[in-house]
């Protein structure tokens, strides 16, 4: 069939909860992708993040065949033989306590917030019902309704309602407002360290060292949403390493399987992850033997072959080409490894008809919030490949 086929397929049979470029893929390797036509494309957004590895990287693949001709899925009612070297290296590699593995990014979310509400009550003292979450305005955390519960952005509130309670917003970035918010009910802080949907909006230096410093005094825990910024897209095995921090908790995914299952994970001190008791919480397909040897290989190939240090590398020099683009209507261009904003004027007409014209030149990337373009290949991109982009 041809694309035009495939998309009216979908528009006819399909929930219209997306709105993506008209380009139907059907194959992918390293950090290209090529179409039902045979048309080649760089992939400039790595599935958000989901493909730092590059696409179908055969370490990871060979992983995942071999498992998957062994044993799949358990349940949590029995133990597996990855589990335990999974939690083991996962904790090595980030310095962690304890791991509560999950399935999908929001997942990571919704679990962190009730491990932090019970510590709360057990363990800090607040008042039954009572705890409070700070969280940041232009936030992006998923798209449950308990996380849409203290979103900012209309479209993902409209409609939804009624909304879970316990949240405050504060700005981003901005260290006296969280000061400022903390009363004797809260229980946590959680923040992107960079906010990625929001348009790749970096907080001022210092930002995140500043409030793990309050959040010690005020004995509240931190939360890290490093399900976009973690596993080397900044530069950085986990993008806490620029402010020199260790969050209480850190939430990863996306890359964690590099692209071939859903993989999160929730990584905890044991003070606060101690709190969760058998039966509390959980997953059927959270942790299984398939999701934890592709998660195994993943975290190695990012670390063995120098992924992370190439984003940092990679990074700089894209943002350097960036940058040297000489077109009035470009408002700023800023970034950490290979999570780069392009920010447009208003009056540029938008950042879509550039992604539709950039697709036409075989790059493809994706606007967010109207005037921004978001350029996040995978990590295994080479020199000559920016070039070429």
């Amino acid at each position: 069939m041809k694309s035009a086929q495939f998309i009216q397929l979908e528009n006819q049979y399909g929930a219209h909860n997306y709105k993506p470029l008209d380009v139907v893929l059907e194959r992918g390797e390293g950090v290209w992708v090529w179409d039902v036509e045979g048309n080649r494309y760089m992939d400039c957004l790595s599935a958000y993040s989901a493909v730092n590895q590059g696409h179908r990287h055969p370490r990871i693949m060979q992983a995942m065949q071999a498992q998957a001709e062994k044993l799949t899925l358990t349940s949590r009612a029995f133990r597996n033989d990855q589990l335990g070297p999974f939690y083991e290296e996962l904790c090595r590699l980030t310095n962690s306590h304890k791991v509560l593995p999950m399935n999908s990014g929001a997942e990571a979310v919704e679990t962190a917030i009730k491990t932090v509400r019970k510590w709360g009550y057990t363990i800090k003292g607040v008042a039954k019902d009572q705890a409070e979450i700070i969280v940041c305005s232009d936030n992006f955390h998923g798209r449950t309704i308990s996380i849409v519960s203290f979103s900012t952005d209309p479209s993902s509130r409209s409609g939804f309602g009624p909304f879970t309670p316990g949240f405050k917003i504060i700005p981003f970035g901005d260290v006296q407002a969280f000061e400022a918010a903390i009363t004797a009910n809260t229980v946590a802080f959680l923040v992107e360290p960079i906010q990625g949907e929001a348009g790749v909006i970096i907080p001022p230096a210092g930002y995140l060292k500043a409030v793990k410093a309050l959040c010690e005094r005020e004995n509240v825990t931190l939360i890290l949403d490093e399900i976009q910024t973690g596993l080397g897209r900044t530069g950085k095995l986990l993008a806490e390493e620029h402010d020199g921090i260790e969050a209480d908790l850190t939430l990863i995914g996306k890359a964690l399987s590099g692209g071939f299952y859903p993989v999160s994970a929730v990584l905890s001190n044991t003070e606060v992850m101690d709190v969760l008791q058998p039966g509390e919480h959980g997953s059927t397909f959270g942790g299984n033997p398939l999701a934890c040897a592709i998660a195994r290989a993943a975290l190695k190939v990012l670390v063995e072959e120098g992924l992370i240090e190439n984003s940092a590398e990679m990074g700089a020099y894209f943002k350097q080409g960036l940058r040297q683009i000489a077109n009035p209507l470009v408002k700023e261009v800023r970034g950490k490894g290979l999570m780069i904003g392009l920010e447009f004027f208003p009056d540029a007409g938008g950042a879509r008809q550039y992604c539709e014209k950039l697709k036409h030149e075989g790059l493809l990337c994706k606007e967010t919030h109207d005037h921004i373009i978001r350029f996040a290949p995978p990590l295994v991109i080479s020199k000559d490949q920016v070039d070429w982009a």
